[in-house]
């Protein structure tokens, strides 16, 4: 299996409303955020782009075995960068051939290998989404900003 720079990161359904942003008062996650865009010298942390607008993206990992969605950090990436991350809404928003376009530029690929990581990722989805009662740990925030 290839590994790529810029990956899909499809969140189990159960967790979608595990974001940090419906948890945190507005003033928290701008010092989350912007602590990111410092962190990551004011460019994307995946394709490097400086010059230009970013958002905070919460990184978060899975452990299937105990049903646990993990914060691991919050990483500044550019609009592009952002929405291949998020290919599900990207697609829906007509965004998709653009998302894809990044990903092959990013990750020197082809369209085969683009389609090949999708379904990749979206087989991960299908599995976690057989999981219930996904626990959310969120220790990273009380490590990193004692909240």
């Amino acid at each position: 299996m290839k590994k790529y720079k810029l990956t899909f990161e499809l969140v189990p359904e159960e967790c979608w409303h595990a974001n940090l942003r419906s948890m945190l008062s507005q003033e928290q996650w701008d010092l989350i955020r912007k602590d990111a865009y410092r962190r990551a010298g004011y460019k994307c942390r995946i394709c490097g782009r400086g010059n230009t607008r970013l958002e905070a993206h919460e990184k978060w990992s899975y452990d299937e075995r105990k049903g646990l969605q993990k914060l691991e950090d919050v990483l500044a990436l550019c609009k592009d960068c952002h929405q291949v991350k998020h290919i599900s809404r990207t697609q829906l928003i007509g965004r998709g051939n653009d998302a894809m376009e990044h990903f092959m530029r990013v990750n020197e690929c082809t369209q085969s290998d683009f389609h090949a990581e999708l379904r990749r990722a979206n087989e991960e989805y299908i599995r976690r989404n057989k999981i219930e009662n996904w626990v959310t740990d969120i220790s990273w925030l009380k490590d990193k900003f004692n909240f």
